[in-house]
């Protein structure tokens, strides 16, 4: 992060990137992220959450601290940093931010794979919290926006994690097709902020053209 940090400063970029270490898995941490930003920048306009991870643990087998490992960075850390943004926003009487959750295509339908079973419950937790977030910011009579992106195979390191145990099987799984790429997620993303204030986009789903599920 600080090696992008130092090349997005020496590029042509109007903003800045500033690196902050936090264990997601820590609620201390995560509220002494959101005071820097606070002394720092005075509070959070838009909230990305981005942060994800799987385990391959069976329903049948799996480890419950690997279980829980998931449920704590997918959907409790996730509600955390949700809760600590619409604080900050309504704090400063910002009506129009936005949240954004970054899901997965497994938050709405489950393969037949038994090592993301787990995982696709929280992300359909993902799925159910975007909705209830968009339905109390409306309870709260405010204009800041909830959004989900939901893709299905990106390219990144996840399925190494995945598999970290069988690197040929994680390569293989981004090579039997042409994958979405990051910057399609990030392109996602500026749609979603470039919306008009009276466009509620509830959720994109997006997947590789050749991908079947």
């Amino acid at each position: 992060m600080k090696k992008l940090a130092a090349e997005c400063k020496s590029a042509d970029y109007a903003g800045t990137l500033v690196a902050h270490k936090c264990d997601l898995t820590n609620e201390e941490e995560i509220l002494s992220m959101f005071s820097a930003i606070k002394s720092q920048y005075q509070g959070v306009d838009v909230c990305i959450n981005n942060a994800g991870l799987a385990h391959p643990e069976p329903l049948l087998s799996g480890k419950t601290d690997l279980w829980r490992n998931m449920i704590n960075v997918n959907v409790i850390a996730m509600s955390i940093c949700t809760r600590e943004a619409y604080q900050s926003m309504k704090m400063r009487n910002v009506d129009d931010g936005h949240i954004i959750n970054i899901n997965s295509m497994s938050g709405h339908r489950v393969i037949p794979s038994s090592a993301t079973h787990f995982y696709a419950a929280t992300k359909f937790a993902v799925t159910a919290l975007t909705e209830g977030l968009r339905q109390e910011l409306r309870e709260a009579q405010t204009h800041i926006r909830a959004t989900s992106v939901s893709p299905g195979l990106v390219e990144t390191e996840f399925a190494f994690r995945l598999y970290n145990n069988d690197p040929e099987k994680a390569a293989a799984t981004y090579e039997n097709l042409e994958c979405l790429k990051a910057e399609d997620l990030a392109s996602a993303v500026v749609y979603i902020l470039s919306a008009p204030s009276h466009v509620q986009i509830g959720d994109i789903q997006m997947r590789p053209t050749e991908q079947r599920t």
